[in-house]
């Protein structure tokens, strides 16, 4: 079960049904869920469509069960612009019109629509009493849309503290070991992760952890670079997985790279290294830099030499390594741990309770 939802079905008041894909895949893994009863009721639903492209998959069902259960909030962490979102809402309308209902976005770029998803997005917004936004600039395009209702910078998903803990201290080695994780995509920005490598001295170590179509790629440019000895590739694995690699890291870096539709939106693996007390540097592409605040090292996006000096800077000062910890390890519980994450989803959930429907109307 989901560490938030596990905090949230805690209280005593609060009685929580998810309705979740049957069947999930992406580039880092697939899963089947199958349905469970338990403190959270649990509901798996085959999709029509890709899971993983949800802008254009929808759940094979007509009421996902609203009439049964009967909800005072309807969450739907689904985009604005989705499918399934206009298929949530068409079915809160004739199933539960009382609910008040939430839904979620991450998109930060203001990118064009063709007309069909715009009056997707307008149905959505105009149903939707609140949205939460993974990002500041998310809720400033919500605005620029026309959307009046009630809007809070809040990630759906946080850092499960009780998998990212606290690294043990290890033995300094002569390896200066930098890592990353994640999908093996264009915009992530690994050709500058390997060209920065490539200008530091042979004591700097490689970890990349991830899948997608640019894994071919990425290894022969480590050929062409001469980094085959210091650059391994290891494939996705599963997060407590993810958790013991990154205690054998030294630095992990996000070098991600804005493109026309799209820039970093929030950055996980970034507070998931924060939790673990490992230093963080990322570009400035998109949230990275809202996400890391004080607690790590920024570079212009795209700049190889500038991401090679952050990590000599961190590579010739122990001390600075130690400071960064402690604010990530601070700023990963205060801001992004599972708890905190539910405890200001549920205020939102009793804001929206105690407030008249009118007062959210998009």
């Amino acid at each position: 079960m989901d560490t938030k939802l596990r905090y949230l079905s805690s209280v005593a008041d609060v009685t929580i049904r998810q309705v979740r894909p049957a069947y999930w895949k992406d580039a880092l893994m697939s899963v089947r869920q199958a349905s469970a009863a338990g403190a959270v009721d649990q509901v798996s639903l085959p999709m029509l469509g890709r899971p993983d492209d949800p802008h254009r998959a929808l759940y094979r069902t007509l009421s996902f069960g609203l009439r049964q259960f009967r909800p005072d909030i309807i969450h739907a962490e689904e985009e604005p612009d989705s499918l399934a979102a206009l298929q949530i809402v068409l079915a809160r309308r004739a199933f539960a019109p009382k609910a008040k209902l939430i839904l979620n976005t991450w998109q930060n770029v203001d990118r064009p629509r063709r007309a069909e998803v715009r009056w997707v997005t307008r149905q959505s917004l105009r149903a939707a009493q609140a949205v939460m936004c993974a990002n500041s600039e998310a809720q400033l395009i919500l605005q620029r849309l026309g959307y009046r209702g009630y809007t809070q910078v809040l990630p759906s998903i946080g850092v499960d503290t009780d998998t990212f803990t606290p690294c043990p201290e290890r033995a300094l080695g002569q390896s200066f070991v930098v890592g990353y994780v994640g999908r093996l995509v264009p915009e992530k920005g690994l050709p500058t992760l390997l060209e920065a490598v490539a200008q530091l001295g042979p004591e700097f170590e490689l970890r990349i952890v991830g899948g997608g179509p640019d894994g071919p790629a990425l290894q022969a440019r480590c050929q062409k670079l001469g980094l085959a000895e210091r650059v391994r590739f290891v494939a996705p694995m599963p997060p407590a997985q993810v958790a013991q690699y990154l205690c054998q890291l030294d630095a992990l870096v996000l070098p991600s790279r804005t493109t026309r539709v799209w820039k970093e939106q929030f950055g996980r693996v970034l507070t998931e290294a924060m939790a673990c007390g490992v230093p963080v540097v990322g570009s400035s592409s998109g949230a990275i830099p809202e996400v890391i605040g004080e607690a790590g090292l920024i570079f212009p996006e795209g700049n190889a030499p500038a991401l090679a000096d952050r990590l000599r800077q961190l590579q010739a000062s122990p001390a600075l390594r130690q400071a960064l910890a402690q604010k990530g390890l601070a700023r990963a519980r205060e801001e992004y741990s599972q708890a905190v994450i539910a405890a200001l989803t549920l205020a939102v959930y009793r804001r929206l309770l105690s407030e008249p429907a009118h007062a959210y109307a998009a």
